[in-house]
């Protein structure tokens, strides 16, 4: 396990095993240095007295604060790493000091004395934690691939993860994986074993919940200076490092945000180290927004050019494959790769991220639908109207509005009649759930983002992508004082006058260009995927779904009609229609799954000879 986890933490490595009560426990730790490059930082580590014992991946970013609760309540610390101080924090504080603890991780807990052992994952799972129950040991990780090469098993594909992806690109969106029978620990959950028991019976249980009321209380000039004081906090508290720091520049107002914190924090004679993608094709390259704010704040920026040759595209499609454990959503999980392999090459360990701002603070386009429909449910027709009206009149997101991904959150009725690919295996059964408004409010569809629809899948590949390169992100936005604020605010600070995020635009306003913080067209690391798979990606294409397809042959894809789905893309013109790249890229991208994994799959059935296998295709 130690040794399929090299890549995330090349530093060093330890393990640790002993008989806890009336089972035999291993624990293995591979270290990246961030806090504390010595030897004292490194893991297993446990007390002085050997009672308590932790491996933990991740940082909190307040230990110099809890350092200070400890000293003062007589706590002698050895070292300058985090590690101790979350250590000594468990063992002196229990289980409440999680609810402590502002950061990112995933860590076994050991309390020898009480024959317990511990797991938990932070609030917004932004680290990875999975589980298995082996025929003869249960099994925990930082990623599948650990699991797949100690149980020495194969797994089953989940027929429930499988449909919602190719039926509406969900990944992440449950405690399930692709592998049947491994797990995801929950976001904000522990799971505890008493080890004194004969038979391993862990229990899970939340330890944080999202605040139903903000804290902010409607006086909106000292609402938009508390936020941004708490996002300057956010992101001060995100730089304590002992290797250097850098930040993912887009030229959006989330990305630029945090930038512009970066240079508060380090002051303006420091090195800001900024990196971005380019793309050579001028409508989806965001280069001038980055320069604009790279002069704002005096910082040169590193770009990654996202040209590739065809081939190219498709071996890092499967090297990125490899190091996520499952199918990813799209090509920006590979620029995001890129981006972290030229982090690893400028020598900067620690990258700060904007993902979690558009859950937040309403970004996406889909949420002025959202809340439109929440208004008209509500009975509120004017307000309705006005918010239509003023997102029209500034031509921002609804300018934005393609169909072809707007379409899964319509009602079934509303959807146009499909090609149906599900092969057999998922047609036994409809895995589908609801991602749109249904009856809830605008705020309680931010959480559903949050813990399932969105963030989970986001959090995923960012950290499988960095750490393939032994790189830490780090995401001041979802620090959990910022998502308590926001995300129960009242829906008109977030979409008000035509803007999205209203309220933190007005918050950062002084501090970044009028043409940034105001900025309409934002995307994200964009970049011209769907033509890809019609032009330059066509033979590669044409080519897989001309052969055996695994997924094919299992039940999982009806082959043929896939073919004809594709043929029909080809043809549609670009940003029109109502086939969206996903429907082409997620069926490929699962097929590259199968077969990079298959010595860890076993199918129960095969379909081999349901439908013709061709050698081209029309």
């Amino acid at each position: 396990m130690v040794g399929a986890l090299r890549h995330r933490g090349p530093d060093a490595e330890g393990v640790w095993t002993g008989r806890v009560g009336h089972h035999q426990l291993a624990m293995g730790h591979t270290r990246l240095a961030i806090i504390d490059l010595s030897d004292a930082g490194g893991q297993p580590m446990f007390l002085p007295d050997g009672s308590h014992g932790i491996i933990y991946n991740g940082e909190v970013y307040n230990y110099r604060e809890l350092a200070e609760e400890l000293k003062a309540d007589g706590i002698e610390l050895r070292s300058q790493s985090d590690t101790e101080v979350i250590l000594w924090a468990l063992a002196v504080w229990g289980e409440a000091a999680f609810a402590k603890f502002n950061g990112m991780w995933a860590l076994a807990w050991l309390d020898r004395s009480a024959g317990r052992l511990t797991l938990s994952r932070d609030r917004f799972g932004i680290k990875p934690l999975y589980t298995y129950q082996g025929a003869n040991a249960f099994y925990f990780a930082s990623e599948i691939k650990a699991i797949l090469a100690a149980s020495d098993a194969r797994f089953a594909v989940n027929s429930r993860v499988a449909g919602r992806f190719i039926q509406q690109s969900l990944l992440d969106a449950q405690k399930e994986t692709f592998f049947d029978g491994i797990e995801s620990l929950p976001a904000g959950h522990n799971l505890s074993f008493d080890l004194r028991e004969e038979s391993l019976s862990p229990k899970t249980r939340s330890y944080w919940t999202m605040p139903e009321q903000s804290s902010l209380n409607g006086d909106l000039r000292r609402d938009a200076e508390t936020l941004r004081e708490t996002f300057f906090d956010a992101v001060r508290i995100r730089l304590r490092s002992d290797v250097p720091v850098g930040v993912l520049l887009s030229g959006g107002v989330d990305s630029s945000s945090i930038a512009a914190a970066m240079r508060q924090a380090l002051g303006p004679g420091a090195n800001l180290h900024a990196m971005s993608a380019t793309s050579d094709r001028p409508q989806f390259d965001e280069k001038p927004f980055v320069e604009r704010m790279a002069g704002h704040l005096k910082c040169p920026v590193h770009y990654v050019e996202l040209r590739r040759e065809p081939a190219e595209w498709f071996k890092l499609l499967k090297e990125v494959i490899f190091f996520n454990d499952e199918p990813i959503g799209s090509f920006s999980t590979v620029a995001h790769y890129l981006l972290m392999q030229q982090a690893r090459e400028l020598a900067i360990t620690v990258v700060l991220s904007g993902q979690g701002a558009d859950e937040l603070l309403c970004g996406y386009a889909k949420f002025v639908g959202f809340y439109v429909r929440d208004l008209l449910g509500s009975g509120r027709l004017p307000s309705a109207a006005r918010v239509l009206f003023g997102f029209w009149k500034r031509r921002t997101v609804l300018s934005q509005f393609e169909l072809s991904e707007a379409k899964r959150y319509l009602p079934a009725l509303m959807r146009a009649r499909e090609i149906d690919i599900r092969g057999p295996l998922l047609k036994e059964q409809d895995f589908s759930v609801d991602v749109g408004l249904g009856g809830a409010h605008l705020p309680e569809r931010q959480r559903e983002d949050l813990y399932r629809l969105s963030v989970p899948a986001l959090v995923h590949y960012e950290d499988r992508s960095s750490m393939a390169f032994a790189r830490e992100i780090r995401l001041p936005f979802l620090d959990y004082r910022l998502a308590s604020m926001l995300v129960p605010l009242a829906p008109e600070l977030k979409l008000r006058e035509g803007w999205t995020k209203w309220i933190f635009r007005k918050a950062m306003e002084p501090y970044l260009p009028a043409s940034i913080v105001w900025r309409k067209d934002k995307q994200g690391f964009i970049n011209p995927q769907g033509e890809w798979l019609k032009h330059e990606l066509r033979s590669q294409v044409l080519e897989l779904l001309g052969g055996e397809m695994l997924i094919a042959r299992h039940g999982l894809i009806d082959q043929a009609a896939l073919r004809r789905r594709y043929a029909i893309y080809c043809r549609q013109p670009q940003e029109r229609g109502m086939m969206s790249f996903k429907d082409i890229f997620n069926p490929i991208v699962l097929e590259l799954w199968a077969r990079k994994f298959a010595s860890n799959l076993s199918f129960d059935r095969n379909f081999v000879g349901a439908e013709p296998v061709l050698t081209g295709a029309a």
